[in-house]
């Protein structure tokens, strides 16, 4: 079966346009331009894979239906769609739980590429053939795959990342030891983003800390570099095969 792809837009050229670049890479797609049909197609069928959802929407806006998504479907993976200066909601859509956002106007490639990385990383879709490469980044027991985009801790439990953590997390594993600027970080993770804003690092990186650090608030492997930005304080080792 082909994946479901739920698109949540009032606007119907844009609805129009993702659904027909989403059909060319063999996506069903679903369209609802409201967030209460939205939320009620999301819970009728569950065979949704992934939301590409606008923040602005005639009834209830896009933070309200991303709250109630993580309610009713917890696992389902939201991508927001969001306008010039919404800075705001990106934020607080990432802090809520949100996977990833794609600033309007948008390429229509740079969307299918983000879908298309969240769903490998749900399991939804195979994992691309790379080129030979080390499959692993290791430091402190943990271990980055980066084949299937996946982190282990040392204890060898899978632990879930969103697509723009798992983006930090590998620009700073690759950088280790470095300080990293957040202009520099944006570069690194969003490199095709039409629109990017410095504060989604700091919500990424505490995130992230939160996940790998024994105390988030006393990081030992992400640091913050006052007035410079973030470095990652570990020795990361290269492995040919990931655990």
């Amino acid at each position: 079966m082909k994946p479901a792809i739920l698109v949540v837009d009032d606007d119907t050229a844009v609805c129009e346009l993702l659904q027909d670049v989403l059909n060319e890479h063999v996506f069903t797609v679903h369209v609802c331009h409201t967030g209460r049909d939205a939320l009620a197609l999301a819970q009728r069928e569950p065979g949704i894979a992934l939301v590409l959802l606008d923040m602005m929407l005639p009834d209830i806006n896009g933070l309200q239906v991303l709250q109630q998504l993580q309610k009713q479907r917890p696992e389902l993976p939201v991508i927001m769609l969001t306008g010039l200066g919404s800075e705001s909601d990106v934020v607080v859509g990432l802090e809520m739980g949100a996977d990833d956002y794609i600033g309007k106007p948008f390429n229509p490639r740079v969307v299918v590429a983000r879908v298309k990385a969240v769903l490998r990383r749900t399991g939804v879709l195979a994992a691309e053939p790379t080129a030979p490469r080390a499959a692993g980044l290791g430091f402190n027991g943990w271990t980055l795959d980066t084949t299937r985009c996946e982190l282990s801790s040392p204890q060898q439990a899978t632990v879930a990342l969103t697509q723009g953590e798992y983006g930090l997390l590998l620009a700073l594993a690759q950088n280790a030891r470095r300080v990293l600027s957040r202009e520099q970080l944006l570069e690194l993770t969003h490199s095709e983003s039409a629109e990017v804003f410095d504060r989604t690092i700091d919500v990424l990186i505490m995130r992230l800390r939160r996940k790998i650090e024994i105390n988030p608030h006393q990081p030992l492997l992400i640091k913050t570099i006052r007035g410079l930005g973030y470095v990652f304080a570990a020795d990361v080792s290269h492995n040919d095969k990931a655990a």
